[in-house]
């Protein structure tokens, strides 16, 4: 096997490498979202992708879907903080 197999940085940047999973994931850092919430939030995104993408970080087990229908961050998604962070950070002072 190569070295890359097993990089976690090569893994993490596939996780989050399109446009709306950090973007989910910010929305529901800040407490669990509905479906509708999510959508007006992200601004662009369809309801296709949306629901594509959450299904995706349900079964990465970053994201939760409660029994009130919302969703919300799990201990695994949460960890994924000082990501927002740091890019938050970045894009204040770079961008």
């Amino acid at each position: 096997m190569h070295k890359k197999d097993y990089c976690p940085v090569q893994k993490t940047a596939t996780l989050l490498s399109d446009t709306w999973t950090m973007l989910i994931i910010r929305d529901l850092l800040e407490g669990p979202r509905r479906f509708c919430e999510l959508e007006r939030s992200l601004e662009g995104i369809s309801t296709r992708t949306l629901t594509n993408k959450l299904k995706i970080l349900e079964s990465e087990k970053l994201v939760k879907k409660l029994k009130d229908g919302s969703y919300c961050a799990t201990p695994r998604g949460k960890g994924l903080r000082m990501v927002e962070s740091a890019m938050r950070r970045y894009g204040e002072k770079y961008l």
